[in-house]
């Protein structure tokens, strides 16, 4: 199960980010798990999530659906500041 960071800026505070129910109802039926959150203490406008995803391919139609451009404009994401990074083996 691929460790995969996806980092983005927002428009929001980063308290209401942080504290968004988004990030669980997105990816929870997804089988994501430990999802982590960050904040770059010197602009907390850009932020990052942690997560192991079980399915790519899911993560990835999911990310194209109406119910996550909902949640990311929710949370103040800004989606084409959007990137996202699979963890490398070998």
């Amino acid at each position: 199960m691929p460790t995969v960071i996806g980092h983005h800026n927002i428009t929001k505070d980063s308290k209401h980010w942080l504290n968004s129910p988004k990030r669980k109802e997105l990816f929870g039926p997804l089988g994501i798990t430990n999802i982590r959150t960050f904040v770059d203490p010197q602009n907390p406008k850009q932020v990052a999530v942690m997560m192991d995803v079980p399915d790519m391919d899911a993560l990835s139609a999911m990310m194209q659906s109406q119910k996550a451009a909902d949640a990311m404009a929710f949370d103040g994401v800004v989606p084409e500041s959007l990137v996202i990074l699979v963890e490398a083996t070998g």
